[in-house]
């Protein structure tokens, strides 16, 4: 049974949602760059320490839902069925990712991340750490105690095969597309 979150955790999650979509209404409308920490908290009515408390920098702001994203990848490794075989699991879980970034209204968003180097560089920090997450994951799953190279590439291919699909005409297919190739070559390289 899952207990529902206290009022204290509600009130920072609604804090932390306001300012994130805060930041984001004026990175769209006024352009990152030209958005300040400050601007954001001013316009969110939170003080800057606050901000800080919720976002470790400006670029997480954009990314507000990276935790989570990290979190699902690694659960649906930890979470599925004793049988339940690994690569149907990610593929499952990335085609909801690709979902969620695909989603009308995200391409605005993706644009303003495209150009924005800072934006560009933070992203592929964030798919560097998702992809350890997701190796440590899988190797713990194996009954490993350290992710092998195999782990750790496939990790990688996972959160690239998202970062492919979305920019795909047709993300779905292009998500089952990139996992009938990881699919092979986890079955070639798979430790146990």
């Amino acid at each position: 049974m899952t207990v529902p979150p206290g009022r204290r955790e509600r009130k920072k999650a609604a804090t932390r949602q306001k300012i994130a979509d805060t930041a984001l209404r004026l990175f769209l409308e006024r352009g990152y760059d030209a958005v300040g920490i400050r601007d954001v908290a001013a316009e969110a009515d939170v003080a800057v320490t606050t901000l800080f408390s919720h976002f470790a920098c400006k670029e997480a702001l954009v990314f507000e839902q990276d935790e989570g994203f990290e979190q699902r990848l690694a659960r649906a490794v930890t979470d599925r069925g004793p049988h339940q075989p690994l690569m149907p699991a990610l593929c499952r879980e990335v085609q909801a990712l690709v979902r969620h970034c695909t989603a009308p209204g995200a391409a605005p968003i993706w644009r303003m991340i495209d150009e924005t180097p800072a934006l560009r560089e933070y992203e592929e920090a964030m798919r560097l750490r998702h992809a350890d997450a997701l190796a440590t994951a899988v190797a713990a799953d194996l009954g490993l105690t350290h992710p092998t190279t195999a782990c750790r590439a496939i990790a990688r291919f996972v959160v690239d095969a998202y970062a492919v699909a979305r920019e795909a005409d047709d993300p779905e297919a292009a998500v089952e597309e990139v996992f009938r190739m990881i699919e092979a070559a986890w079955q070639v390289t798979s430790p146990v």
